[in-house]
C-alpha cells in the first residue's frame, strides 16, 4: 500500500476534504480507499474510492504536511485549538495490548471481566472462546473486546449470531452497557431490510452492524448466499457450543465454518463449549484458527502452544473479586411421598410388558422404553398420558404397516391402556408434586406473592405437556389472569420468546410466573426481578442443573437466589432407586457448584443429551443408585476437563481480589486529555459549534452530567442507520455520564413499554460523540492547524522559552492491512528566528503537561509573525520523519523475528498435516484413485489455508515504510 494513502492521511477527491480510514489493494492495480468526510458537504458521510479511476481525472490530493496553513487562534481562551487538538487526541488508536476503554462502559467491571480482552489483545489476531460457566457475564466480557477493537479502528463491521431466543437481550446489553448499535435481524426485522433496500443489495452491507439468529441464517438460502460475499471487522457466536460438529456436519456447523473465515477477528461464547469429542472441539478451534490442529481426532498441546484461544473460569475462581455481585444460593430440598394414585401409576408402568421388534423383552431394550415412559411420568401424569397414547399409536401403526400386530403386541397395548387408566386416576387433588407446589406458593416462610411487581417466579419442567397443564392448573387454583402466567419454550417464533423475555423483565408487565422448557435453560437473563426457581422435575442431566439454576442465580443478581427442588419418592423398590439416581445428579451439582466449577467433570461427556443417555442407561441396566454414585466421581488427577486443559495455560491462576485489581490497574491505560471528562469536552464542544451561528439546541445540567440536545440533521441521518430502537424518538437526546444515573435508568427502562433506556451514555463511543468530533474537525480550515500566541503565564514560562516556538506533530504508520500501528504525537520544539531551529523533540502529552493546556489560557489575540512560523514547517516535518523513521526500524526489528518465528510454526504446522494426511491414507482400505483424489483435495485444502494464514500474518506484521505526518497545532508566545 502506497504510504500517501495511510490511515489518517487528508486527501482531496473532488474538491471535498476526506480522511483515510482503509486503504485495499483492487484488482486493478490501485487501491480502495475507504474515506470519511471532513468538508462541510460530506462530512458524517463515509465513501469508497478506486485510486485507479480518481487518479487518472487528477482527482485526488494528498496534502502535503510541509504546506500546512497556519492560522492564528483568535477564539477566547484558545477554545478552538483545545477543542481541536482534544479531538486528535481521540483519533489515535492504541497499538499496544493494554485495556484502553472497555474498563469506562456503563458497568462495574470486575478485573477477571476483563482478561479475555487482555488475552486476546495480546495475539496478532483476536480469536478466542470465552468458555467461562453459566452467570459469570461472557456477554458482557465480550463486550469489552468488542470495545477494544472498535477503539483500534477494527470494530466497523460487526456480525452477532445467537439463539432467537436470546437475540433482543444480546442487543441491548450491547447498546446499554457499550453503546454498539447492533441491529436486530429478527423475522420483522428482515422484513424491515427487504422493505427498505432493493432485491439484489445484499442486506449485510446495509446495517454496519446486525444481530441475527443462526437458526434464521441456515433456514434461509438466500441471506446464506449474502453472507458468503460480505466480510466483518467482528464476528460473535454466542452459545458457540451450537455450532460444532456433532457426528456429521450440522447446517449450524457448516454456516459457522464459512462465517470463520469471513472476519479477522472471532470471538465464541460457550459455558459449555465442547461434548467431550476431540472431533468436535477441534472443528471449534479450527473455526478459530486454522492451522492449529493437524489431526482433529489426535492432537497435542505443541499444536495450539501460546496462541490463547480459549479462557475458561469458575464461579469458585472468582467468588473473591466479586463477593458484593454473587450472592450464595440458598438451596432446598422439598422430599414429598407419591400418593396411592400415583403409587399404582408407577406400578401399572412397571407391569407393562414392553415390547422390541414385536416380541417381549425383559432386558434392556424393552427396559429403555420403560424407561422413557417413566421419564414423562416422573414429570407429570398429563406428560406420561402423551407418551403413552404415542407408544399404542406407534404400535398400532405397526400392525398397519406389517398387516398384523404380534400377540407381545397385543399385550403390551393392553398393558398401556391399563396404565392410562391409572394415570387418569392421578387428580390435581392427589398429585402431591402439585399439591407440594401450591402450599409452597402460598407459604409465608416461602414468601413469593403475586402482587410483587419485583418478585417473579421461574418454575422449570422438561417436558411442554408438563408446562400446558401446570399453566391450566396453576391459574385456576391460584386466581391468576391470562397476562400473569407465560410458558416459553423452543417452539415458539423468535419474537413469541422475545417478548416473554423481555416482559418478564419488565416492572410494569403484569407477568408474574413464567413456565420454562429446558430452552430457556441456555443464555437468558430471568434474574432482573426474579431469585427464586422451582424444579418441578428433576433434570436427567448435569448441565441442564447448571443451565437452569444460572437464570437466576447469575453475575448482577441483586437478590439471595432461591432454588427449589420437589423430589418425588415413591415406595416402591425399583422406581425409588431411580429416582434415587436423580437425587444423585442434583447432589453432584451441589458439589460441582461448590468445590470444582464444571459439573461436567462427573460424568465427562460434556454434552447434556450424552449424560442424560448416560442416566437412562444406569436405569435401564438396573443401576444401583450407590454403584452409579462411585462410577462418576471427579477425576483425581485433574480438573476433569482434558480437552479444555490442553487450551488453557497452566502458569494464569486467578488472582486473588487485591493482586486482581493491581493487576487490572496496570492493564488498563487512562487516555491524557485536555478536558476533565467527557461531559466538559462535550458541552465546550456544543457552545463553541454554537458561537458563530446557533446550530444546535441543547441545555446542560452540571450537577447531573447530562446534555440534553435536539439532534441537529446530520445527526438525525446518522441515527437512520442504527437500531430503530435507539433513535430519538420524541426529537430529543438525553446523554448522561453518570454512571450511577444511567444504571437507575436501565432498571427503569425495563418497565417501560419499549424496555429501552431514553437517557444515553456519554461516552467516546457513542454516535453523538463522533458527530461532535466530526463537527470540530470540521471547524479547521482543510490542511490547516492553528497557532495558539500564548500569554505570559507561569506555566507557560516553563513550557516555551522566549525566541521559541513548539509544534505539535502527529506521526502514523499502518500496517499493510491499514491498521495503525505506529502512532506518536511530538512536541518539536524550534528557534523561531531560525529557519533550521529545529532543538529538540519530546514527547507531546509529557509538554502539554508541562504547558498545563487543559486549563483555560487568557488570548488576548495579539499579531504574530506567522512567515518565520511557516519557514520553520519543512524543518519541522523533517524532525519528525527522522523520529517516526527510528520507531519504524525498531519495530521491524522487534517483529521481524517475530515473524520470521510465526512463518516456521506455521510450516512446521503445515508439515505436520501434510505427514498426518499421508498416515491415515495408508491406513485407509480406499482404491488407490480413491485415496489419490482425496489426498489432492485435501492437500490443495492445507495449502490455501496456510497460504491465506500466512500472508494475513505477514499483512499484520509488516508496516508501511513512510510515515503519514501531520502538523496538529503550533505554539508561541504572543510578543512573538
Amino acid at each position: 500500500m502506497s504510504a500517501l494513502y495511510a490511515p489518517g492521511a487528508r486527501v482531496v477527491i473532488r474538491d471535498c476534504e476526506w480522511i483515510v480510514r482503509r486503504a485495499d489493494a483492487s484488482d486493478d492495480g490501485g487501491y480502495i480507499l475507504t474515506v470519511d468526510g471532513l468538508s462541510e458537504l460530506v462530512s458524517g458521510k463515509s465513501a469508497r474510492f478506486l485510486t485507479q479511476l480518481e487518479e487518472a481525472e487528477d482527482a485526488i490530493r494528498v496534502l502535503d504536511p510541509a504546506e500546512t496553513c497556519l492560522e492564528q487562534d483568535l477564539t477566547p481562551g484558545f477554545e478552538k485549538s483545545r477543542l481541536f487538538i482534544e479531538t486528535q487526541l481521540r483519533q489515535i488508536t492504541p497499538a499496544d495490548d493494554n485495556i484502553h476503554l472497555g474498563h469506562k462502559a456503563a458497568m462495574d467491571p470486575v478485573p477477571y471481566q476483563l482478561n479475555p480482552a487482555l488475552q486476546a489483545l495480546k495475539q496478532n489476531r483476536q480469536r478466542i472462546l470465552i468458555a467461562d460457566a453459566v452467570g459469570l457475564g461472557k456477554t458482557l466480557e465480550a463486550g469489552i473486546l468488542m470495545t477494544e477493537l472498535m477503539r483500534r479502528g477494527k470494530g466497523k463491521r460487526i456480525l452477532v449470531l445467537t439463539l432467537k431466543s436470546m437475540m433482543t437481550q444480546f442487543q441491548k446489553e450491547m447498546w446499554n452497557r457499550f453503546t454498539i448499535p447492533l441491529t436486530r435481524l429478527d423475522s420483522a426485522g428482515l422484513q424491515r431490510v427487504r422493505n427498505n433496500i432493493p432485491g439484489n443489495h445484499n442486506p449485510f452491507y446495509y446495517y454496519d452492524k446486525s444481530i441475527i439468529s443462526i437458526d434464521t441464517l441456515k433456514q434461509d438460502n438466500e441471506y446464506r448466499r449474502h453472507l458468503e460475499q460480505a466480510y466483518w471487522d467482528i464476528i460473535v457466536i454466542d452459545e458457540a457450543h451450537n455450532v460444532a460438529e456433532r457426528g456429521s456436519s450440522s447446517q449450524r456447523a457448516k454456516l459457522a465454518q464459512l462465517l470463520a473465515g469471513r472476519s479477522d477477528s472471532l470471538i465464541m461464547l460457550s459455558a459449555t463449549p465442547h461434548d467431550g469429542k476431540a472431533r468436535s472441539f477441534a472443528s471449534l478451534m479450527n473455526m478459530l484458527d486454522p492451522t492449529a490442529i493437524s489431526d482433529p481426532d489426535d492432537y497435542a498441546k505443541e499444536d495450539f502452544r501460546d496462541k490463547g484461544l480459549v479462557i475458561r473460569r469458575f464461579k469458585k475462581d472468582i467468588r473473591n473479586q466479586v463477593q458484593q455481585e454473587f450472592k450464595e444460593r440458598v438451596v432446598n430440598d422439598i422430599y414429598l411421598d407419591a400418593s396411592p394414585q400415583e403409587e399404582a401409576a408407577y406400578q401399572a408402568l412397571l407391569e407393562v410388558p414392553f415390547t422390541y421388534r414385536g416380541e417381549h423383552s425383559a432386558t434392556k431394550n424393552g427396559q429403555l422404553v420403560r424407561i422413557g415412559l417413566q421419564k414423562s411420568l416422573f414429570s407429570s401424569p398429563a406428560a406420561a398420558k402423551v407418551s403413552v397414547e404415542q407408544r399404542i399409536k406407534k404400535l398400532e401403526g405397526r400392525g398397519a404397516e406389517y398387516q398384523q400386530i404380534s400377540e407381545d403386541e397385543q399385550h403390551e397395548i393392553q398393558s398401556l391402556h391399563s396404565l392410562l387408566l391409572a394415570l387418569r386416576n392421578v387428580t390435581p387433588d392427589n398429585f402431591n408434586k402439585y399439591r407440594e407446589l401450591l402450599t409452597l406458593l402460598k407459604s409465608s416462610a416461602f414468601g413469593w406473592k403475586k402482587t410483587n411487581t419485583e418478585d417473579r417466579l421461574v418454575i422449570f419442567s422438561e417436558r411442554i405437556e408438563t408446562l400446558n397443564w401446570l399453566h391450566g392448573q396453576l391459574m385456576d387454583d391460584l386466581k391468576l389472569k391470562e397476562d400473569a402466567l407465560r410458558i416459553l419454550h423452543g417452539g415458539m417464533s423468535d419474537i413469541e420468546q422475545q417478548d416473554i423475555v423481555e416482559a418478564f423483565g419488565k416492572q410494569e408487565s403484569k407477568l408474574r410466573v413464567l413456565l420454562c422448557s429446558d430452552v430457556a435453560s441456555e443464555g437468558i437473563n430471568l434474574h432482573y426481578l426474579s431469585h427464586r426457581l422451582v424444579h418441578f422435575d428433576l433434570p436427567w442431566s448435569l448441565m441442564v442443573f447448571q443451565q437452569r439454576n444460572g437464570r437466576v442465580d447469575r453475575y448482577g443478581q441483586t437478590e439471595t437466589p432461591i432454588i427449589t427442588y420437589l423430589i418425588n419418592q415413591s415406595d416402591n423398590p425399583q422406581v425409588r432407586g431411580d429416582q434415587r439416581i436423580l437425587e444423585i445428579l442434583k447432589e453432584k451439582d451441589e458439589q460441582a457448584y461448590k468445590n470444582i466449577g464444571d459439573p461436567a467433570t462427573f460424568m465427562k461427556v460434556h454434552d447434556a443429551e450424552a449424560e442424560e443417555g448416560l442416566t437412562i442407561e444406569a436405569m435401564a441396566t438396573g443401576t444401583d443408585a450407590s454403584a452409579f454414585d462411585a462410577q462418576y466421581q471427579p477425576d483425581a488427577t485433574s480438573e476433569g476437563d482434558d480437552l479444555l486443559a490442553l487450551f488453557l495455560n497452566p502458569e494464569d491462576s486467578t488472582p486473588k481480589a487485591e493482586e486482581a485489581e493491581q493487576h487490572t490497574h496496570q492493564k488498563t491505560t487512562e487516555r491524557y486529555s485536555l478536558f476533565a471528562s467527557d461531559f466538559a469536552f462535550a458541552h465546550q464542544a456544543l457552545e463553541a459549534i454554537n458561537r458563530e451561528r446557533k446550530q444546535v439546541a441543547f441545555t446542560a445540567n452540571q450537577e447531573r452530567q447530562t446534555l440534553t440536545l435536539t439532534p441537529p440533521d446530520d445527526l438525525d441521518y446518522r441515527f437512520r442507520f442504527l437500531p430503530p430502537e435507539i433513535r430519538p424518538h420524541d426529537g430529543s437526546l438525553i446523554l448522561t455520564a453518570d454512571k450511577a444515573r444511567f444504571e437507575d435508568e436501565i432498571r427503569r427502562s425495563r418497565q417501560d413499554e419499549n424496555a429501552w433506556p431514553k437517557l444515553h451514555y456519554l461516552w467516546p463511543q457513542h454516535p453523538a460523540m463522533q458527530w461532535l468530533e466530526d463537527k470540530l474537525l470540521a471547524q479547521v480550515a482543510r490542511h490547516s492547524a492553528p497557532v495558539l500566541a500564548l500569554p505570559d503565564t507561569q506555566a507557560v514560562t516553563q513550557a516555551l522559552q522566549p525566541d521559541e516556538s513548539v509544534f505539535l506533530v502527529s506521526g502514523l504508520i499502518p500496517n499493510r492491512k491499514a491498521h495503525p500501528v505506529i502512532w506518536q504525537w511530538f512536541a518539536i520544539r524550534c528557534r523561531t528566528s531560525q529557519a533550521q531551529g529545529v532543538i529538540a523533540v519530546q514527547s507531546a502529552e509529557e509538554w502539554l503537561q508541562l504547558l498545563q493546556l487543559n486549563n483555560k489560557l487568557p488570548n488576548r489575540a495579539q499579531p504574530i509573525n506567522l512567515a518565520a512560523l511557516e519557514a520553520l514547517r519543512p524543518a519541522v516535518i523533517q524532525a519528525a520523519n527522522a523520529e517516526m523513521q527510528q520507531r519504524q526500524q525498531a519495530y521491524a526489528t522487534t517483529k521481524q523475528a517475530e515473524l520470521a518465528e510465526q512463518l516456521t510454526a506455521l510450516n512446521a504446522l503445515k508439515s505436520r498435516q501434510v505427514n498426518q494426511l499421508s498416515l491415515q491414507l495408508e491406513r485407509s482400505g480406499q482404491a488407490e484413485h480413491f485415496k489419490a483424489a482425496r489426498k489432492e483435495e485435501r492437500l490443495n485444502r492445507i495449502e490455501r489455508v496456510f497460504n491465506e494464514y500466512e500472508t494475513w500474518v505477514q499483512d499484520t506484521l509488516t508496516i508501511e515504510p513512510v510515515p503519514f505526518i501531520q502538523i496538529i497545532a503550533v505554539f508561541t508566545r504572543e510578543n512573538a
